[in-house]
């Protein structure tokens, strides 16, 4: 476990900016003692937490709660973009960890608060009304939830199946998910939605798209390869249901993604 930045969980205003950009690459399980609204500017990444698994593009935005462990894996080279809250500034959410849309509003809400670093003057009459407003908006904007989560198991049976699942995106069975895990068919897709309130089938097609998405966003992926990979025999069906889940063509994400 990696230890929490200094920077940010000593920081003496109440709220403030972050900016980093990182390779690509993982920072292990992590927790702050201040709440995060997390966003990448530029470049995708994933956000792993108790509650699970969540896929970063650049339209969309994720709330840490202070003191939770999570994990974060940068796909791509990011340009990360992060707000801080302590627990006691006001109006600030009371949520554990969200994923929503990022709104043009609050992308430029949150590029224009990266003047007022972790030493701000804590007295800034301004920055703590702007650092407020922007409380009181994420606690909106976090009200309905993108698609782009992956749950996670709460026993180790399904955690198999689901480990072996993510594994085998590009050709599997339920079949081939039972033996590997050792659970009958019936007992994998009562537990799926026991603990994660989805069928494996609706696991495996999130997942094959969220994939997707990781794969489309690196600089030599091709929309057929990318289709392969996940499963899709046809080009057709892969366009067809990509476009569903994200509402904008595998083309189109990949060009937004990449520029």
């Amino acid at each position: 476990m990696r230890l929490p930045d200094p920077s940010i969980d000593n920081a003496p205003a109440l709220a403030f900016c972050y900016a980093m950009d990182f390779e690509p690459g993982t920072h292990g399980w992590h927790a702050h003692n201040r709440h995060q609204l997390v966003y990448a500017v530029s470049g995708v990444l994933q956000l792993e937490a108790e509650a699970g698994q969540w896929l970063l593009p650049p339209q969309r935005a994720a709330w840490v709660a202070a003191d939770k462990q999570h994990l974060t894996r940068y796909l791509t080279p990011v340009s990360l973009r992060s707000i801080c809250f302590d627990p006691t500034f006001p109006d600030v959410p009371q949520a554990d960890t969200r994923v929503f849309s990022v709104t043009p509003l609050a992308r430029e809400m949150i590029v224009y608060g990266m003047r007022w670093g972790t030493d701000r003057d804590p007295d800034d009459a301004k920055a703590n009304l702007f650092f407020q407003t922007l409380a009181i908006l994420c606690e909106e904007w976090m009200a309905e939830e993108p698609a782009f989560r992956l749950p996670r198991a709460k026993t180790p049976e399904l955690a198999q199946a689901i480990e072996y699942t993510l594994e085998n995106l590009q050709e599997i069975t339920i079949d081939e998910v039972t033996t590997a895990s050792n659970l009958s068919a019936r007992t994998l897709r009562r537990r799926m939605q026991q603990e994660t309130g989805i069928s494996w089938q609706k696991f495996l097609h999130t997942a094959r798209m969220m994939r997707a998405m990781e794969i489309l966003a690196t600089p030599e992926a091709q929309v057929t390869e990318t289709a392969l990979a996940v499963g899709y025999n046809s080009l057709s069906a892969f366009i067809r249901a990509f476009t569903r889940f994200t509402s904008e063509t595998p083309g189109h994400y990949r060009q937004r993604v990449q520029s």
